[in-house]
């Protein structure tokens, strides 16, 4: 099923939304550092998100089910070989050469912004560094395919054709998704596929783009938490995301960062 277009009304909410959830990011970055914990990262993100730009933040009690409680925090903090949505805690710090995904996804008005970046501590290793920067690549190339009337195979088949070049692996269990109002919605943006193939990408469309790449094969396991994702041979993981409206003449990214480009 491909979401349809969204209203004018939908579009700005939309843009207020995405701008806030990249200001997290923003924010974030000079207190992830050597010797803190995750746990203190997600309160500070948290008092940010509550009491200065005045949202909700999204994965705090989201989910929940059979053999799953919803998720316990504001923020997701995916640290080396986590693949995603680690959740925050106070047992361990960060060291030097660690990486880890923050994931931030805020509501304001009701409109969800959903956006994610990997920050390095110290001096990571080239591996480390390597599959960071090529998983950055990966998310502008899958943004660089989007355009009404593309394919979402193309989105899918240009963030997979990189990664494995450079031999690595791309998670196929978890993918992007359709957003606004709702936070998880039509279409699936899978981060591999054929050029050509899949649903057409329609004007109006907001979705996100996040491909997880590993440094080694693609297999995960979940821990018993029922949220975290680990690569099953522990070997890095990287991911970046950003949350995306289809122009008229291709894209615009909602989640941009006063540090990009596009």
């Amino acid at each position: 099923m491909v979401a349809k277009a969204i209203s004018e009304q939908d579009i700005a909410g939309m843009r207020e939304a995405g701008r806030l959830a990249a200001s997290v990011l923003e924010m974030i970055g000079e207190h992830v550092v050597p010797g803190v914990t995750t746990e203190t990262l997600d309160q500070i993100c948290h008092d940010f998100i509550v009491n200065e730009i005045d949202c909700i933040p999204a994965p705090l009690n989201y989910g929940g089910g059979p053999g799953q409680a919803p998720f316990p925090k504001s923020i997701c903090t995916s640290v080396n070989h986590v693949i995603c949505h680690g959740i925050p805690t106070d047992k361990k710090s960060l060291k030097n050469g660690d990486s880890i995904n923050i994931d931030v996804t805020v509501i304001k008005n009701g409109y969800h912004g959903d956006t994610s970046k990997m920050f390095l501590l110290g001096k990571p290793s080239v591996l480390v560094e390597r599959l960071a920067r090529v998983t950055q690549e990966c998310l502008y190339l899958g943004i660089e395919a989007v355009k009404p009337g593309a394919t979402l195979g193309d989105i899918g088949h240009a963030i997979q054709k990189h990664a494995e070049a450079q031999n690595f692996s791309v998670v196929r269990e978890f993918c992007g998704h359709g957003i606004g109002k709702v936070f998880h919605d039509d279409p699936q943006i899978v981060h591999y596929g054929k050029a050509g193939k899949g649903d057409v990408i329609e004007l109006g469309q907001t979705f996100t783009i996040e491909p997880m790449i590993n440094a080694g094969k693609r297999d995960l396991r979940i821990l018993p938490d029922g949220w975290t994702a680990v690569t099953k041979d522990h070997k890095p993981s990287a991911q970046w995301e950003h949350t995306l409206l289809v122009t008229a003449d291709g894209v615009e990214v909602l989640t941009k960062r006063t540090e990009e480009s596009f």
